[in-house]
């Protein structure tokens, strides 16, 4: 209860009491020879939790000087391809992503996948040609896939 006043979120005092205990349990053969075992673990959690507190602190105040403009959300060709990529299969999908977003070559995602680099070419232009139909069907009919 010291730790939730102390902290406010129940959750959060739970798990530092427990990371307190855990401590302890790993010091046992030191800690149990103290004359009051529950004071050491009671300092640990209080410890911990001004640790966080500082911890929090110091990320708000990064963060708040460090806030940028909004990003703008995706433009509407970023989202026509993400739809687009959703329909490949997820092989074709898979390999389109290692090579042109990765930058993986044929051969490495070919050992990474464990196929032959036949399988990742046939792949890569089957993706290419269902990437491209898709995208000129957005194109033309003026809507987004």
């Amino acid at each position: 209860m010291q730790l939730y006043a102390h902290t406010g979120d129940l959750a959060e005092s739970q798990d530092i009491v427990q990371e307190a205990f855990c401590r302890a349990l790993e010091r046992w053969s030191q800690v149990s020879r103290y004359d009051e075992p529950v004071a050491w673990v009671r300092r640990v959690a209080w410890n911990l939790a001004t640790s966080r507190w500082r911890r929090l602190r110091v990320a708000s105040a990064f963060a708040r000087r460090h806030r940028d403009e909004p990003v703008a959300g995706p433009g509407p060709e970023r989202v026509a391809m993400v739809r687009a990529l959703a329909r490949l299969p997820e092989q074709q999908r898979r390999v389109v992503v290692l090579h042109y977003l990765a930058d993986l070559t044929v051969p490495s995602i070919a050992t990474e996948l464990g196929v032959p680099e036949g399988t990742v070419k046939s792949w890569l232009h089957r993706a290419r040609a269902a990437l491209a139909s898709q995208l000129e069907l957005a194109t033309e009919g003026g809507t987004h896939v």
